[in-house]
């Protein structure tokens, strides 16, 4: 059996280790592991193997892979891979969500306490060599306790769960939409509403963390309309994908002082092009889609690898499969 490595990305941490390919032989003697680090040539690479990890294929280049029977992205985002010839096939497709759940869940954290305490806006009156005590009293909305806030998030997958549970070990008050209300709620989460009733959520929530996937149906969920359907001093974060949001309608909502602020990790376009206008927004926090990022990413990524290789020769059924005809 050959398993096929192929990831190419510009930033350094999304690139697979050599120790990677190297412990999967160790590991895995039976398997013949082949690592290449650029998509150029992959139809020489791809044809007779049966295992793929990868960030994203071409159509022609899946239709290349003649005997694939599993394919593995290392991203919790499969929308790159939401091709007909994929989709319909019977060629598995697993995901890597599990693993950047709890990752992305400290980030979402670490931006609610920087919004809530007015933190940016410390770090520029430091800048300035100012003492802003008054400042930031006088500003809107004003630093704010989060015990007793509500957390309303919209999405409630492997991020979602994570954040729940750290924010009700805050004090805080979550909520959630979820697509599906009739499986429950997630531990630490005290209730739960259907798509339809995202008005209500987002009436009633102090931070709104948006942990969806990308597709059609959840492009720009929130846009003009929701923004005006948030409580004044309520922030919106986003660590799902960029187009989640009307990015456009939110640089308006920002600028006119209509939600108290936004922090996101996640842009339409990445990286944000300079002359956007998110940049100038001070109500604003921009993290660089660095919410994923931690030292131990790749052993991480091994354990699931290794534990989904051996269910695999095996036989028996893999963790974190994807529903093709959902998207996530």
């Amino acid at each position: 059996m050959k398993l096929l490595i192929v990831l190419r990305h510009s930033f350094d941490l999304w690139n697979a280790p050599s120790w990677f390919s190297h412990k999967l032989r160790e590991d895995f003697p039976g398997i013949e592991v082949v690592h290449i680090s650029s998509y150029e040539g992959i139809e020489n690479y791809i044809g007779d193997a049966e295992v793929v990890i990868t960030w994203s294929l071409r159509p022609e280049q899946f239709k290349a892979a003649k005997r694939v029977r599993w394919i593995h992205s290392p991203a919790a985002a499969v929308h790159q891979l939401m091709f007909p010839e994929l989709v319909n096939s019977d060629v598995v497709l697993t995901n890597s969500r599990e693993i950047h759940g709890p990752v992305v869940a400290e980030h979402v954290i670490a931006l609610v306490f920087a919004l809530a305490k007015r933190l940016p806006q410390a770090v520029r009156l430091q800048k300035d060599h100012l003492w802003g005590q008054q400042a930031m009293w006088d500003s809107q909305p004003r630093p704010r306790e989060v015990a007793g806030a509500t957390l309303g998030l919209v999405g409630l997958g492997s991020i979602g769960r994570e954040v729940a549970k750290r924010a009700a070990a805050l004090g805080m008050r979550v909520i959630a939409v979820r697509e599906y209300p009739e499986k429950g709620r997630a531990e630490a989460v005290e209730e739960v509403f259907a798509p339809s009733q995202l008005r209500s959520l987002l009436a009633r929530s102090d931070f709104v963390v948006l942990a969806l996937p990308l597709t059609p149906f959840t492009t720009a969920v929130i846009d003009a309309s929701r923004l005006a359907q948030m409580k004044p001093d309520a922030c919106l974060i986003n660590v799902g994908r960029g187009p989640l949001v009307d990015e456009a309608a939110l640089a308006a909502a920002l600028g006119k002082m209509n939600i108290g602020g936004a922090a996101l990790d996640v842009f339409s376009e990445e990286p944000l092009p300079k002359d956007s206008p998110l940049w100038n927004l001070e109500n604003l926090i921009i993290t660089p889609h660095t919410a994923a990022l931690t030292d131990k990413l790749w052993e991480r990524h091994y354990l699931l690898i290794s534990e989904n290789l051996r269910r695999y020769i095996r036989g028996e059924a893999l963790l974190a499969v994807v529903d093709k005809k959902k998207g996530y």
